[in-house]
């Protein structure tokens, strides 16, 4: 594969095909462009830009998103997923802010000290914003240059990562680095797809193996599977006389970290006496709800959603900074995993919840 000719044959179809008009590359400024790769990591473009304009809107400026509670940042991100990124985001964002005089730093070896920025995530950064020459290695990446070379392993495994880094440095332009940077995760993203992959419109075809062997769909390579393990938790719904719902904050760390949802018990465990021991409120009506099935990366988890009316009055919560009643009102914002969302909504439709 020669150098040249693959990044000018990118171009020109860059300039031809490549998606030009996302939000974040109007005005792309460093912190736009930090935002935007953030929120990109392991999440398709068209989920993200609602969520980015939203964002964005709420939170213009590093400063402003430094500044902000993670209550609020969680809620704007509520839906998007892997909710560590959020959390990342805002560290970064308050040690830039005390660190680097309010600016993300332009150097990839201090930007890689943030929480959340690797050597991609780094190098698209100051590519995309500044067009300094650094290669990147994203999912798309990855799967370009692997059947680039029909390369037979995982690209997950060390060496064969290491690879894929010293080709991706080898390809890159000396000038239009942004444009070069865009072009590669686009021809990834539309063209040089997972599945069914548009080979006859690539640019690059004639240099990759995979096309030549008709077999692209082979590359890359899969990661060795393993069963992902099944855990099983009995979420409780406490509603109190005034129609509200209980919610506490997760622990910072692990699932859903530093969100609001339902406490929860362990499957099997009667939920009346669970709730005298653990909040002192007697139960009246309890109800059980289908089971609800939720995918992880590296687990499954299913949940037991189990209705339970306060009898009496419940307003007051052992922990106010870690609990509190839920008015289910759209204006009434808090960060939310997607299975806490979901009962919500099941729970302001009762037909659907039986």
């Amino acid at each position: 594969m020669n150098k040249s000719d693959f990044s000018q044959r990118l171009l020109t179809w860059f300039d031809a095909y490549g998606r030009k008009d996302l939000p974040w590359q109007q005005n792309p400024t460093l912190y736009r462009v930090w935002v935007s790769e953030i929120m990109l990591q392991q999440t398709q473009v068209a989920t993200v830009i609602p969520y980015y304009q939203r964002f964005i809107e709420r939170f213009p400026s590093l400063p402003a998103l430094a500044h902000a509670s993670v209550d609020e940042i969680l809620g704007l991100w509520a839906g998007l997923g892997y909710y560590a990124r959020a959390r990342r985001l805002h560290q970064a964002a308050r040690i830039a802010w005390e660190t680097h005089g309010g600016e993300l730093p332009a150097t990839l070896e201090a930007l890689m000290e943030l929480p959340g920025i690797g050597r991609s995530t780094g190098g698209a950064i100051l590519a995309l914003a500044l067009g300094q020459r650094y290669p990147i290695l994203d999912g798309n990446v990855k799967r370009v240059l692997t059947r680039q070379e029909a390369i037979e392993h995982w690209p997950g495994q060390p060496k064969v990562e290491k690879q894929l880094w010293q080709r991706a440095a080898t390809l890159l332009p000396r000038t239009r680095l942004a444009d070069y940077t865009q072009a590669i995760m686009d021809l990834g993203a539309t063209v040089c797809t997972r599945h069914r992959p548009h080979c006859p419109s690539c640019p690059v075809k004639k240099t990759c193996q995979a096309h030549l062997q008709e077999n692209p769909e082979a590359y890359p390579r899969s990661r060795p599977r393993k069963r992902l393990p099944l855990r099983a938790t009995c979420m409780l719904i406490l509603l109190n006389d005034q129609g509200e719902v209980l919610l506490e904050r997760r622990p910072p760390v692990g699932i859903w970290g530093g969100l609001w949802s339902f406490p929860e018990c362990p499957p099997q465990t009667e939920a009346a006496l669970w709730c005298q021991e653990q909040f002192g409120w007697p139960i009246g009506e309890v109800q059980h709800w289908p089971p609800l099935r939720h995918h992880f990366t590296h687990f499954t988890l299913d949940i037991q959603p189990v209705i339970a009316r306060i009898r009496g009055e419940a307003r007051q919560v052992m922990e106010p900074n870690s609990q509190v009643w839920y008015k289910m009102e759209p204006m009434y914002k808090r960060g939310l995993p997607a299975p806490t969302l979901r009962l919500l909504k099941r729970l302001r439709e009762p037909s659907k919840g039986e």
